[in-house]
């Protein structure tokens, strides 16, 4: 193990190195590309990652980033190809990242979309499970619908980032509009479903079978925690922005909130759900107070730190060499993901906007 002075010195030079590639990437993507920051961010992660030139040897210093197995962290029995501190910082941007975007969203325009939202995620989740699933089948990878490898890879084909939908919707000015708000929404809905269908799948890969006892438990649990948290939030959230209020040191509404953020966090994993939702659900229940104001400048500095660490981390994570010959397979599944979500969330969504359209008159005016 490394001395901790060095890993340390190891530590905030890799923060050096990510923070300065971020913005050259997000600089170029915008600027050249017209597209995304988030986009130069995770190619810049990807570039100066592990396994690209953050893997090379420098001689004062060895290589920049770890490679598996040499310091590397580990989650849910995965290695991960960064060293533990590094994918901690990472997974604060992200928190600090849903927090955010829970205070820059409309919670009355929320709740006024969450019809569309349910439906956008249900067919969101449906659809790409399925095709998935199908695809599995189509080529061969797998004998039946009921096996768990058929199953896992339609579970992954549900998966929605809400990361990357949020930071998106933020450099498009969209977050607050209500195709933002319904996509958003749409993403932390999909999440619950995502963990059922997993819960289902190492059930029978582990046991050959599952319970719908315990499957209906994971359901209450997950769906009552964000209800609950959600709901408590709304609640309180008056009073939380009159206590945070009575601070006059400098910071202090600040870092209380952010703490605020931290603690649901590490509540909604305790819960099964994403740390991201509990940081998402307490900062949309203080998005209409007085607070959600103050915060919206200071805070402005910590997303422009913290947030494109998170995103250059997780662009690190990809081996580009791994994919090898499996170039067809790749492109084949990303198309069919791509068409299984952009179809199964558009189709409902569409629907239930037509539907719609005759109740809520100035609906063309919120949408344009």
């Amino acid at each position: 193990m490394e001395h901790s002075a060095d890993a340390i010195t190891r530590l905030v030079l890799q923060l050096a190195v990510i923070l300065s590639a971020a913005k050259v990437g997000g600089e170029i993507s915008e600027r050249h590309f017209k597209t995304p920051a988030v986009v130069g961010e995770l190619a810049a992660g990807i570039m100066i990652g592990p396994f690209a030139l953050g893997g090379m040897d420098i001689p004062w210093l060895g290589s920049l980033f770890e490679q598996a197995g040499r310091g590397a962290a580990e989650a849910e029995g995965f290695v991960i190809p960064v060293s533990e501190s590094l994918w901690s910082m990472a997974q604060i941007g992200a928190i600090i990242l849903l927090f955010n975007a829970g205070l820059e969203t409309n919670l009355r325009q929320s709740l006024r979309y969450a019809g569309s939202a349910s439906l956008v995620a249900i067919g969101g989740a449906a659809l790409p499970f399925a095709l998935g699933a199908a695809a599995m089948v189509a080529f061969g990878f797998a004998d039946s619908f009921t096996d768990p490898t058929t199953l896992f890879i339609g579970a992954i084909f549900m998966a929605t980032s809400i990361g990357i939908s949020v930071r998106i919707l933020a450099d498009l000015r969209r977050l607050d509009t209500s195709e933002g708000v319904t996509i958003l929404a749409a993403a932390v809905l999909d999440d619950v479903p995502g963990i059922l269908v997993l819960t289902i799948v190492v059930g029978i890969a582990m046991e050959g079978e599952f319970s719908v006892a315990s499957i209906g438990l994971v359901t209450l649990k997950t769906l009552g925690f964000w209800v609950a948290l959600t709901g408590i939030g709304i609640l309180l959230s008056k009073r939380i922005s009159n206590l945070l209020d009575k601070f006059q040191v400098s910071g202090g509404a600040l870092a209380l909130a952010v703490a605020l953020a931290f603690f649901s966090a590490s509540l909604a994993e305790t819960f099964g759900l994403a740390m991201i939702i509990g940081a998402f659900s307490i900062g949309l229940a203080l998005s209409g107070t007085e607070l959600a104001h103050r915060l919206d400048e200071p805070l402005r500095g910590v997303v422009a730190v913290f947030i494109p660490i998170f995103f250059v981390v997780m662009g690190t994570l990809v081996d580009v060499t791994a994919l090898g010959g499996v170039w067809m397979f790749g492109i084949t599944f990303t198309a069919v993901a791509v068409f299984a979500k952009i179809v199964g969330s558009a189709v409902p969504g569409s629907a239930h906007r037509l539907q719609s359209s005759w109740s809520v008159e100035d609906w063309g005016r919120n949408a344009a």
